[in-house]
């Protein structure tokens, strides 16, 4: 019997995805369970598995194409007893995926194919020899550090006048995310009147916070104190504060809202992606850790659900990951706001009739001059500050 494998429901507001890529052939047996095919909507990597044993004998959308949800993908055929096939019967790839099928969850599978690993190289250290994640993602680590360390002489010599003289050109279509990605940023330009405005902030008081308890959080939590958590909850009190600069324009309406649900922006290798912590203004430092701990291992794993990126009333995206100093956000529509966090410098200040050397950073809130005044704005901006500076007014909520 011929079964028929359909693009899966697709999530709301979504309408079509394209095939990113087939992880069988045709001719291949494949076990029940077991992904057939990935697909790829503007927001998340969909993995389409297969309800029975079977033999793909077609594949009717190519990697690329664009499907809608219920589109036929491919034709699997069930009247094939996969565990009675001898070794000459299933070709040798299939084979030896399959074998490896049921120790390597879509996360790891994801993360090998990334970076042209095979199983074999990695050391196993769950049950039964299971590759976890962190197995991957240690031996990726530990690669990279055995190439820095690598002495010049051990180093193969750098091809400058090849690379230089090279004029070679290669065009690659846009993945769906970073299509969305484009159209979204477009459109916040050009149907908002953005401005940016900028403070910046002396971290000496969180940054000895965070010495004094740091052990003392890791031992109770299980997770390392940062700074992203207190920047939250500073920006959760400057919005209570400031209810404007939490709040959207709808047509002819401004809706506001008595909750804060806050995107952080995280890079992930398909693009930029915002995660949502819901109610961030019942959680505590720890849970909000935790949350955005758990959100980067999802993004660089492509697993980062469609609920966890929908929706969110205001954004917190921090460029000082990457050495950015300063810069100007966009806002991630149909929010009004998004706060830009930069790096932390040393840098003298007047303090007292003194200069001195503190930890700065600048911080820059990019907003919607539609809906939010500029004394709202700064006020906004001045709550942060106030708060990161003398943490204790958190705990007061000042």
């Amino acid at each position: 019997m011929q079964v028929e494998i359909k693009t899966p429901m697709l999530p709301e507001s979504v309408s079509e995805a394209t095939v990113l890529n087939w992880h069988r052939e045709v001719g291949e047996v494949i076990q029940r369970d077991s992904v057939l095919v990935d697909v790829e909507t503007e927001k998340i990597v969909l993995e389409v598995p297969v309800s029975q044993d079977g033999q793909l004998v077609d594949i009717l959308k190519k990697v690329g194409e664009t499907v809608y949800a219920d589109d036929v993908l491919g034709i699997l055929e069930t009247d094939v007893d996969v565990s009675e096939q001898s070794p000459e019967q299933v070709p040798e790839e299939a084979s030896s995926v399959e074998s490896d099928q049921p120790v390597l969850s879509p996360a790891v599978r994801r993360l090998l194919d990334e970076h042209g690993i095979s199983p074999d190289e990695i050391t196993g250290t769950g049950k039964d020899g299971r590759i976890l994640k962190g197995d991957v993602l240690n031996y990726i680590e530990s690669g990279a550090q055995a190439e820095e360390e690598t002495s010049p002489a051990e180093a193969p010599a750098p091809q400058v006048e090849q690379s230089s003289a090279s004029r070679n050109e290669r065009r690659e279509p846009m993945s769906r995310i970073r299509r969305t990605i484009a159209d979204r940023l477009l459109h916040s330009q050009q149907s908002a009147a953005l401005l940016t405005t900028f403070n910046e902030v002396n971290l000496e008081e969180v940054m000895k916070l965070r010495s004094r308890h740091q052990e003392a959080f890791e031992a109770k939590h299980g997770i390392r104190l940062g700074f992203m958590s207190f920047f939250v909850k500073a920006s959760v009190e400057a919005l209570k504060a400031n209810p404007s600069v939490n709040a959207f324009i709808e047509d002819s309406d401004i809706v506001y809202h008595d909750y804060c649900d806050v995107g952080i922006a995280v890079s992930s290798p398909r693009g930029l992606v915002v995660p949502i912590v819901r109610n961030a203004q019942n959680k505590s430092l720890a849970d909000i850790e935790k949350e955005i701990r758990n959100f980067g291992e999802k993004a660089k794993s492509g697993t980062l659900s469609m609920e966890e990126l929908s929706g969110g009333t205001f954004t917190i995206t921090n460029g000082g990951v990457f050495g950015s100093l300063v810069s100007t956000p966009i806002v991630n529509p149909p929010q009004s706001a998004i706060l830009g966090m930069h790096k932390i410098q040393e840098r003298p200040i007047a303090e007292a009739g003194q200069v001195v050397i503190r930890p700065m950073m600048y911080l820059a809130l990019t907003y919607d001059h539609r809906i939010i005044d500029g004394r709202e704005a700064v006020t906004f901006l001045v709550g942060i500050k106030e708060n990161l500076e003398d943490p204790t007014r958190l705990l007061l909520e000042l």
